[in-house]
């Protein structure tokens, strides 16, 4: 067996995309995004200058952080950009960056721009996925309805139709093009109804490839037994269970809610104890990879490291088609190249939209680089370390 030969630190190939006028450019933003005030105020001047239709706020934001987070504005602006990661060996998940919607033409239109990406897909064999969201393709407010059980209107129920339509014409176009599609979760007043639409389109299209996956957010208390049980299921039903496995992204909304409906938190108690189900739910899907395609949706390096290091250590292929690394466009790309160079399948999530749509993505990818505490950013200490390499 020879050596896994990954080294996340290795910065010259983690950039080795980018040119020298790129890297600095790179290093000139995040430096800005490590102000946590500044990230403070521009979030709240990005915000309000979009609801207000101020004329320069598209500017700005094409000319900082959009080329950075985003593919472009069009799938055709993406072109380029997914090119130049192939180059690298690097695939892409296609993914609509437009959020809160919440008229039946704006569903319909999302789902049909989920059409013209799997048909983009297609033609593109460097595109193996495209990631949605439900709550783009029906109202908030019915899914809060379907997960606590309560019945529905008449007008709620035609809803509810219209919303399976959409996922179904969505899965049915994605397993005739064989592109998978990527469900992301959501809060968990809402995930049950998700999980249920989710597992039902399993069933009908991951009978010979896994077509559909579902999102587990290991930084919830069930999840982890809820992946076995989803996993029984599948077998049972015959289906190959595709798993994208993240720790999640809503802990402070979701224990805020807790605390004042008074109900217990939904969240792990601590990291420790997410990073334990995380990594217990990677093997598990390892161990099971005969019936679990799985895509290890993360930025954390111990967590990419258990999974690269326990597909070697078992003998099995890394370029496997149930395996999968992934990372956000624009963020740790000393794991996406350096897992890519070593020979494993790893894609980056790329979002596209009109500039207006993609502000919310924006503005959280800013917050999350921001120094809380004035100390660099991890993302910022690879940037730096690279341009003193190059010396640049």
């Amino acid at each position: 067996m020879t050596d896994l030969q990954l080294d996340f630190q290795d910065t010259a190939i983690a950039f080795s995309s980018k040119s020298d006028k790129e890297l600095k450019k790179t290093a000139r933003l995040f430096s800005l995004m490590n102000k946590k005030w500044l990230v403070d105020m521009g979030s709240k001047v990005g915000l309000a200058a979009f609801k207000y239709k101020l004329p320069f706020a598209s500017t700005l934001v094409e000319a900082t952080i959009f080329d950075l987070f985003c593919g472009g504005k069009t799938l055709l602006d993406c072109q380029p950009n997914i090119d130049k990661l192939r180059d690298f060996q690097v695939n892409t998940i296609l993914d609509y960056g437009a959020e809160g919607k919440d008229t039946e033409e704006d569903f319909n239109l999302t789902m049909n721009e989920n059409m013209r990406g799997i048909d983009f897909a297609f033609h593109n064999p460097s595109i193996p996925a495209i990631s949605t969201k439900i709550t783009g393709l029906t109202h908030t407010p019915l899914l809060e309805k379907m997960h606590a059980g309560l019945t529905l209107t008449t007008e709620e129920e035609h809803q509810k139709q219209s919303l399976l339509k959409r996922v179904d014409v969505i899965c049915n176009k994605a397993a005739e093009r064989g592109v998978a599609v990527f469900i992301d979760a959501e809060e968990t007043w809402i995930q049950k109804p998700i999980d249920d639409i989710v597992n039902l389109m399993m069933s009908r299209y991951n009978k010979n490839r896994p077509i559909v996956y579902n999102t587990f957010q290991m930084y919830r208390t069930d999840r982890l037994s809820f992946l076995k049980e989803s996993y029984s299921h599948a077998k049972s039903g015959g289906y190959i269970l595709g798993a994208k496995i993240v720790r999640g992204a809503y802990m402070d909304k979701e224990r805020a809610r807790a605390a004042e409906m008074g109900y217990p938190s939904p969240i792990q108690p601590d990291k420790l104890s997410a990073d334990a189900d995380y990594n217990a739910a990677i093997r598990f899907c390892i161990d099971h990879h005969e019936h679990i395609a799985l895509c290890n949706a993360s930025h954390n390096a111990t967590s990419n490291q258990l999974m690269a290091s326990y597909i070697h250590e078992k003998g099995l292929s890394r370029d496997n088609p149930h395996f999968m690394f992934c990372q956000l466009y624009g963020m740790s790309d000393n794991l996406t190249f350096n897992l890519a160079k070593a020979g494993f399948k790893v894609a980056k999530y790329m979002p596209y939209g009109p500039v207006r749509d993609v502000i919310p993505y924006l503005i959280r990818r800013t917050q999350e680089n921001a120094a809380v505490t004035g100390d660099l950013s991890r993302e910022y200490q690879m940037i730096l370390k690279e341009v003193n390499r190059r010396g640049i």
